[in-house]
């Protein structure tokens, strides 16, 4: 049994209490915010604190709490010598105080709350100072998920920079498409099956096979017609911006 603190309330720690909540092997023993608030309906409020002074012992400490927060909230822990790991994709585990065992337990998905995560094709990047501590959080990741992966904090950066352009950015661009449908009383939803498609493509083949559009055809009229179309100046700059990189990437010209 593995007995395991959670410190944190956000998305990534309601959604990792979650994951565990069901599982036999794991236990909760204890969760730290500052506000006190349940992470799970059916948490005992007893289990809950926000005091750090009142933590009690376990076998893994997971900061699952802001980039800015962590190196602070590490360094008040009112213990030496257990096993604190953060959730962070982009610091270091370095960032963790030296007063402890320091470790990495990064889930490299996208969480929103209320939405369901089926964690057992979520890579788990795991990173720790000694043998039986990377085995331990190579336990804990096995429990949820069949992809675990021992990554170290450079090759994490990378990936959460890459995680950013296929994800955040992504989403972004979707969110754009969902405003110039809106402005033009265009129903989103029609864009659906594509948004499906693209994704599942690019599983199959890669994204430079996959590449399609105006861009890529260098179809300088239609490039001319969207970006007339197109009266945000947001909009309209990264429409050229991303028009301009495609066409850089597969030797167009404009």
């Amino acid at each position: 049994m593995i007995r395991v603190v959670i410190l944190g309330a956000g998305n990534v720690a309601q959604h990792l209490y979650t994951a565990f909540y069901t599982k036999k092997s794991v236990t909760i023993v204890q969760c730290y915010n500052r506000k006190g608030v349940r992470l799970h309906p059916d948490q005992q409020k007893n289990s809950i604190i926000n005091d750090l002074d009142k933590l009690i012992e376990a076998d893994i400490y997971i900061l699952a709490i802001s980039d800015d927060a962590i190196a602070e909230i590490s360094s008040i822990l009112p213990f030496k010598n257990r096993l604190v790991v953060h959730t962070s994709g982009s610091v270091p585990m370095s960032y963790i105080a030296k007063n402890n065992k320091k470790g990495v337990f990064y889930p490299l998905q996208t969480f929103s709350k209320d939405i369901p995560v089926d964690y057992k094709d979520v890579p788990f990047c795991i990173e720790a100072e000694e043998k039986k501590d990377l085995k331990l959080l190579k336990e804990l990741a096995s429990i949820l998920s069949e992809k675990v992966y021992q990554i170290s904090s450079n090759q994490r950066n990378i990936l959460h920079v890459a995680a950013v352009f296929v994800n955040n950015f992504t989403n972004h661009l979707i969110a754009v498409g969902n405003d110039i449908c809106n402005e033009h009383d265009v129903p989103f939803e029609i864009l659906h099956p594509l948004i499906q498609e693209t994704t599942q493509k690019i599983t199959q083949i890669s994204a430079k096979q996959a590449q399609t559009g105006p861009a890529i055809r260098n179809d300088s009229k239609t490039i001319e017609r969207h970006l007339k179309m197109l009266t945000d100046n947001s909009q309209k700059e990264i429409y050229q911006i991303l028009t301009k990189a495609i066409q850089s990437k597969y030797g167009k010209k404009l």
